[in-house]
């Protein structure tokens, strides 16, 4: 998933991962610095969750790093 910032900046955020569980859904977040996605660990502490989770989490980590 990659978001477009206002102004045109796009930015990639992670990729989620079927666990083959219905509505779970692992994920991993993209760092710049290595240019790989690295499997991550909800602020819940679970490995798997809702898309939205995932989502939420990505957000909060990427855009912070931005300070926007």
């Amino acid at each position: 998933m990659e978001a477009e910032l206002a102004d045109g900046l796009q930015v990639k955020l992670m990729r989620l991962r079927y666990t083959c569980a219905v509505g779970r859904w692992g994920f991993a977040l993209y760092y710049a610095g290595s240019d790989r996605y690295e499997d991550s660990i909800l602020p819940t502490g679970g490995v798997a969750g809702t898309p939205e989770d995932a989502l939420d989490c990505a957000c909060q980590l990427h855009l912070a790093a931005l300070d926007i």
